[in-house]
């Protein structure tokens, strides 16, 4: 069953049981456990963590990538004298101790390279998103101060040079590819020009576990995004917990593919993996994601949920509402759920008739769907952002060892998570072993622990709202703690609050309606007003097949506001929030076609929505919307 043949287009776009006493405190730590994994304290630093990595598998595949025509293996040893390649390069450019060097680079054994010689350095290391905006680019350049730039090549430049009067702390800037876009620019220089020879091994002149390792930058959907500061302990102690809830093995292969520059990924996906002696394939782009996945065929995925969204609603749609298709899907899903269940204890077994069709129903319908995420994963995370319930018992149903996470860059960043038997959809597990978590005030959750971020760069205020005088951080988060499980139900300044008073979640809203596949993009917009109303970003297939059904043509923007359609389009937005009380019901919709992007300001560059931004930019849409639509007579609706 061929259901996710259009995986190309996806589009993508988070008492103690280890010891927190400082080192000197616990006696020598051990280089590494009986099966390879280096303790945190055994590296002490990142670029430790590379050191002993090398002393103990130097051959070692360490990460996969494409070059030219075909995949290229990378051992321990090659990553090492790379690393001294450009820790000699850096030398030179007059660089001291704790100064700031950036860099946005696609995934990719550089981009690691780059980052492990600077951090051997003393260097913080800031990394950007290589989507990200020329504003928030500058704006990080600038607060940070960073001497040194290493970009992809010199066209990223050519947006950034206009505006070098904001940043005049750059000294240099690296291209891994020159086209000429910009000319006699006395900054700029060639990488490959740039690197000296070989060299040897790098040096690893830091010690400090606590020293600041990097600056990473928040998002920025409510403001001006702030430097997260990351230890070196920091990233290591979360990692090292991570990998006591869920332990990797050595023959593990991790497929990369989420920006290294995002927490969640550079923590678990490039730190947590030399930890554990793993090795790590680079997938070539989002486009090519499913021709990677049957090439590598990696044990362990990372992931964000839209990922797995588009893929079920890819397979609902090949499949269909009726036929035989249909009730195979769907019965093989059941039996796998409630198999799931029982192994956990949470249900009975399956009657004799489910147990005997489950291996054929397996074989016909389960095992094709896993072949396409490669058909040997281990570990299938999904992390950043809430997965629908929905979602996470039809891959679990399907045999898909999947599991939730939660974490936010001041954490670094993990601070929850289960292993795949333990998932519970709807709730992202529990705090890992060393982390403690507690509600405060308005269902706040509070997380306590080494993994806690020294503070925010150059923001004292900031960072004394951020983590109270007990050390507690107060992550923003609306929480619900249930015999130790977490779930999250929004952001405590995100949830709205109408003019009668009620509460509503948006994001579990626009998680519910983003899984019609008609909507691709959804907020919910009702602060202070009497009623919600809703902007939707049409899928623009399912638009077509939807106008043409009403008799319009889908290229005529006139459709978009047609009487008809706006009510059938109100129809399905009910039976999507049909599980949700009445005071949190959508009374209007605006449709477009016009995505929210990154490129347009209304989407940070982890694909979060800038709430403040796209009310702001629909204003006039949101106030026509409440203009013609009188309010309910009662609260209920």
């Amino acid at each position: 069953m061929n259901a996710i043949g259009d995986l190309v287009r996806w589009q993508l776009l988070q008492p103690s049981t280890l010891a927190n006493e400082p080192p000197s405190q616990q006696g020598p730590a051990p280089l590494a456990s009986p099966d390879g994994e280096i303790p945190c304290d055994a590296a002490r630093t990142l670029p430790g963590l590379l050191a002993r990595r090398v002393e103990l598998t130097p051959s070692r595949v360490a990460y996969r990538q494409y070059e030219g025509n075909g995949w290229r293996d990378y051992d321990w040893q090659d990553v090492a004298e790379r690393v001294a390649r450009w820790q000699r390069g850096l030398s030179e450019e007059g660089l001291q101790p704790g100064d700031r060097v950036a860099m946005s680079l696609p995934n990719g054994v550089d981009w690691v390279c780059f980052d492990l010689a600077a951090l051997g350095l003393g260097l913080v290391t800031v990394p950007i998103y290589t989507t990200d905006s020329p504003g928030n680019f500058a704006h990080i350049l600038e607060d940070s101060g960073a001497r040194l730039l290493v970009l992809e090549s010199d066209e990223r430049w050519a947006t950034l040079a206009a505006m070098q009067d904001r940043f005049p702390r750059l000294e240099r800037v690296l291209c891994m590819r020159v086209t000429g876009a910009v000319q006699e620019d006395t900054l700029l220089r060639d990488v490959d020009g740039w690197l000296p020879p070989e060299v040897g091994l790098p040096r690893l002149l830091i010690d400090d576990c606590e020293a600041l390792a990097t600056l990473i930058y928040t998002s920025g959907t409510t403001g001006p995004a702030k430097g997260v500061m990351l230890s070196h302990r920091n990233i290591l102690w979360n990692a090292e917990a991570v990998l006591r809830r869920i332990p990797a093995l050595p023959t593990d292969v991790f497929l990369s593919f989420l920006p290294l520059a995002h927490s969640f990924e550079r923590t678990v996906g490039y730190y947590l993996p030399m930890m554990a002696g793993c090795s790590v394939a680079y997938a070539r782009s989002v486009e090519k994601l499913r021709e990677d996945l049957l090439t590598i065929r990696p044990t362990v995925l990372l992931s964000v949920p839209r990922l797995y969204d588009k893929i079920y609603l890819a397979i609902q749609a090949k499949v269909g509402e009726h036929g035989l298709k249909r009730r195979l899907l769907d019965k093989t899903v059941a039996i796998g759920w409630r198999r799931f269940e029982a192994a956990g204890g949470r249900a009975p077994k399956p009657d004799l008739s489910a147990q005997l069709a489950w291996p054929l129903l397996c074989q016909l319908v389960a095992r094709p769907v896993l072949n396409r995420l490669g058909g040997r994963l281990r570990v299938a995370v999904s992390g950043g952002a809430p997965l629908s319930p929905t979602v996470a018992r039809f891959f679990i149903g399907l045999g898909l060892p999947l599991t939730e996470g939660y974490g936010l860059t001041e954490a670094a960043p993990v601070v929850s998570s289960t292993p795949p038997e333990g998932c519970m959809p709807g709730w992202v597990g529990r705090a890992l072993p060393g982390v403690q978590t507690r509600l405060g005030a308005q269902g706040e959750l509070l997380v306590r622990g080494p993994g806690v971020m020294q503070g925010y760069w150059n923001q004292p205020d900031a960072t004394a709202r951020a983590i109270d005088a007990d050390g507690w951080l107060h992550t923003g988060d609306v929480a619900e703690i249930r015999e130790g499980y977490v779930a999250i139900r929004g952001r405590l300044k995100e949830i709205l609050v109408t003019s009668t008073g009620e509460k509503v979640p948006p994001v579990d809203m626009e998680m519910a309606l983003t899984m019609d596949p008609l909507f691709d993009q959804a907020m919910v917009v009702g602060e202070g007003r009497s009623h919600l109303v809703a902007l939707l970003v049409l899928a623009p297939e399912h638009w077509r097949a939807f106008a043409a059904g009403h008799g319009l043509d889908p290229a005529d923007r006139q459709a978009l506001t047609d009487p008809g359609v706006v009510e059938a389009t109100l129809a399905r937005v009910a039976e999507r929030l049909a599980d949700f009380p009445g005071h949190a019901q959508v009374r209007a919709v605006h449709l477009s076609l016009s995505p929210w992007t990154v490129d347009n300001g209304l989407l940070t560059p982890t694909m979060k929505t800038k709430r403040p931004e796209v009310e702001a930019r629909f204003a006039a849409i949101i106030d026509a919307l409440y203009a013609h639509h009188e309010p309910p007579t009662t609260p209920g609706g």
